[in-house]
């Protein structure tokens, strides 16, 4: 089972997609103001991973460049100089592109996609002083002058954690893949569930296989009453384990009444999950669905074509790129300007950088009802409110 979900991986990627300021304020009559340009002209590299000879990465490259030009024409006032630079998916070339870009004037890199191509086009450009958003949600690449443009585990932990708590369900049990993403999410939840005043319950996980996962569960179960919990919170997607984890979760007598179930990933992606028996009732974090099916709107509607998950990563840097554009002044962008405290809004919610490179987003809480996908906790349109 798990090696034909498992192929399915690399089709899920961030799916957190923003406009700019004015196809926001155009569309949405409630909410912050949103980020405004200041006027101004900046020169940007995007880095997209076309040129591999890779089906996967001509897709993606295509559709962040053109979500990219989308989000350009949209702007009012800002003068984007806009330059694209093929990688072929490799930190070597990113590399050599980003110096390239920079010797060329690049003010500010967005891209690449990869995260060994983020860590080497950072470091290939770090004494120049320009910043890369990269299309990743990798926090451990984030730092110095990457930043990462993805939702990322502790961002989403953080959210789920606090709705949590504020719900009566603060007892939380960790259940997780003993892989590398496992082990991340278990830390990331592990502090979001502290940061939200809750408890760790427990910790169990099991072997990232098939027969790992039905031989730990019952055992999981067992931990689960034995410690009280009264909440899982699963680091596994829909492309691995969740599936027959979440079945065998139920069958082997967790109690669904007083046990919620909280995932760490979308489950609601590709939609033929939400018709598992065993996610009915969980919960999950995800952009503003409305807000999010505009921008597919759009993009459908200028290109002919629904856009890829991770195309609205490339209008969500350009958005940031053009409320800063009168700020730079014919240098980089600078690190104090990406972190501004008030951040920037977009159709997918309001999103920030932090100063350690990773980001923090406005995400709405939903849950899965009788198949269907309904917003239990809508997403918070300025930063301190509930949930951040």
């Amino acid at each position: 089972m798990l090696s034909v979900i498992r192929r399915a991986r690399k089709s899920l990627g961030q799916i957190f997609l923003v406009l700019s300021a004015v196809v926001l304020s155009a569309c949405v009559s409630t909410g912050p103001a949103p980020s405004t340009g200041t006027g101004g002209k900046v020169q940007v590299a995007l880095l997209i991973p076309s040129g591999s000879g890779k089906e996967q990465d001509e897709v993606f490259g295509l559709n962040l460049e053109n979500a990219a030009r989308l989000a350009i024409a949209d702007l009012n006032g800002v003068e984007i100089d806009l330059k694209v630079y093929r990688t072929g998916g490799d930190a070597t070339t990113a590399a050599a592109m980003a110096k390239q870009a920079v010797d060329e004037g690049a003010q500010v890199i967005l891209g690449p996609f990869y995260s060994e191509e983020a860590n080497a086009a950072g470091a290939a450009v770090a004494a120049s002083g320009v910043n890369v958003l990269a299309f990743s949600n990798n926090a451990s690449i984030a730092g110095g002058n990457v930043f990462v443009l993805g939702q990322t585990f502790d961002n989403t932990a953080k959210r789920l954690a606090s709705y949590a708590v504020r719900s009566g369900k603060g007892k939380i049990m960790i259940v997780h893949d003993r892989n590398v993403a496992g082990e991340l999410g278990k830390t990331a939840i592990s502090n979001g569930i502290t940061a939200a005043g809750g408890s760790v319950a427990g910790v169990s996980s099991y072997e990232f296989s098939q027969n790992g996962i039905v031989e730990a569960t019952r055992g999981i179960v067992e931990a689960a009453k034995a410690t009280g919990a009264n909440a899982l919170f699963l680091t596994a997607d829909t492309a691995g384990a969740l599936p027959l984890l979440s079945q065998l979760l139920v069958e082997n007598g967790i109690d669904r009444a007083s046990t919620q179930f909280i995932g760490l990933t979308r489950w609601d992606v590709p939609a033929a999950t939400l018709a598992l028996p065993g996610v009915q009732g969980g919960w999950f974090a995800l952009p503003d669905p409305g807000l999010q099916s505009q921008f597919q709107a759009r993009y459908m509607s200028a290109y002919g074509s629904a856009p890829v998950a991770v195309a609205g990563l490339a209008y969500d840097g350009i958005a940031a790129i053009g409320a800063l554009a009168g700020t730079a002044n014919g240098q980089p962008i600078s690190h104090a300007a990406l972190t501004q405290p008030s951040g920037f809004v977009g159709v997918s919610g309001i999103f920030r950088f932090l100063a350690n490179g990773t980001n923090e987003r406005g995400l709405a809480i939903a849950a899965i009802r009788e198949n269907q996908v309904v917003v239990i906790d809508s997403a918070p349109r300025s930063f301190g409110a509930a949930g951040l």
